[in-house]
């Protein structure tokens, strides 16, 4: 199974001249291609600080190993034109998204471009075995009559992970505890399986091809029927802790002696701050989820005050993790992002008045801009982890 590679940067470093890290500059190379879905010759000299000809001989490596391809340049261009090395479009991961009701599967290229998904109702909460089947036989039917090449599986779960086994330690919303994933998966897929946090895999999305691109420094916040997630970005690095559990945003305490939550507290932020709520406020007309910030905008006096309130306990949330790990933006998914711009001026100023001063001043609050495609192209992510660590061997 693929070991996801914690601690290892989001953004490719600059390369080596040293030939006993040929590796390094490999790896260097497809992730600046893949993050950047295609860059020229002379911008890949220009970052990685190699000279042409090293350049030149491994895009040829990456090229023969069937992972990039080369186009013509731009025309109209000052100067030698220089070839533009563009991901191999074969190239693709299996991404898969379990939640109380569905399991989406999808198809990702290189570049984090999503060539198919189809989500599968189920009846009841899927199970690690109806996980499995549904993902084998979407995949089969997703690839039918494609040449493309999988080199990984990525799963992006809301829950408890241990990245480096595989395995879901627990998942609340979906009944799992103490669950093998990745080795299930694999027998059944036939290609190496990586898991993790749906949050962190979110987070990466966004941080690389979404409104957080180039960040170092980012919180990401997601709201949806299953709770809050949340991940943070710290120097490029995702942030995981002793276990691989950092990031539990959702379990904030913001109401001591609130609702019960089901981690077994009370008066978390995800029991605050819910789309159940929101729709309990909304009464009979309940809520157009295709539609959120129109909806919450035209409903009664009743969900006009719930989302004040919820808006203003995000807000209140988010300021202590803007104090305590002092991010350059924080970017809203899900519900969240509905509710933050329902009311941006009071979510700002509650915001404003949440944050240990200095740390706001250059803060930037964001929406994400993946939508439907987000856990797919961050859980591909996992899954070309091993391949952009190592792209000869793992190609």
């Amino acid at each position: 199974m693929v070991e996801h590679v914690a601690g290892r940067p989001l953004v490719a470093g600059r390369g080596s001249r040293n030939e006993a890290t040929r590796r390094h500059n490999l790896s260097t190379l497809l992730s600046l291609v893949h993050h950047g879905n295609g860059v020229s010759r002379a911008a890949l000299t220009r970052t990685t600080g190699l000279n042409r000809s090293t350049i030149g001989l491994l895009v040829a490596d990456l090229a023969a190993a069937g992972l990039v391809r080369e186009s013509a340049a731009a025309t109209g261009s000052v100067g030698r034109p220089s070839p533009i090395v563009v991901p191999d479009p074969d190239v693709v991961a299996v991404a898969i998204n379990p939640d109380v009701d569905a399991v989406v599967v999808g198809i990702v290229g290189l570049g984090g471009v999503v060539h198919a998904t189809s989500r599968v109702e189920t009846d009841a909460i899927p199970g690690i075995e109806d996980v499995v089947r549904i993902a084998r036989a979407e995949v089969r039917d997703l690839t039918a009559g494609h040449s493309w090449r999988i080199v990984g599986a990525g799963v992006a779960v809301p829950g408890l992970v241990r990245a480096r086994e595989g395995s879901v330690a627990r998942a609340p919303h979906l009944l799992w505890s103490g669950e093998a994933v990745a080795g299930p998966l694999e027998e059944a897929l036939e290609v190496p399986v990586a898991v993790d946090n749906d949050a962190n895999a979110a987070l990466v999305a966004e941080t690389l091809f979404g409104a957080a691109r180039g960040r170092r420094d980012v919180i990401y916040l997601n709201g949806s029927v299953s709770g809050i997630g949340g991940s943070v970005l710290t120097d490029g690095t995702v942030v995981r802790g002793a276990d691989g559990f950092a990031g539990e945003l959702g379990h904030t305490l913001v109401k001591p002696g609130g609702e019960h939550c089901h981690c077994g507290r009370s008066g978390c932020l995800e029991t605050e701050v819910n789309l159940q709520r929101l729709e309990s406020a909304a009464g009979a007309g309940g809520i157009d989820h295709a539609h959120l910030t129109a909806s919450l905008s035209s409903g009664s006096e009743a969900l006009a005050a719930e989302v004040d309130h919820q808006i203003d306990t995000l807000a209140l949330a988010t300021g202590s993790f803007v104090s305590i790990f002092n991010p350059e933006a924080v970017v809203l998914g899900g519900f969240l992002s509905a509710l933050q711009a329902r009311r941006p001026e009071r979510f700002a100023q509650a915001l404003a008045g949440a944050v240990f001063e200095p740390l706001g001043e250059r803060l930037e609050v964001m929406r994400a801009e993946l939508g439907d495609e987000l856990l797919m192209v961050g859980a591909a992510e996992l899954a070309f982890s091993g391949l952009l660590a190592d792209p000869l061997a793992a190609s």
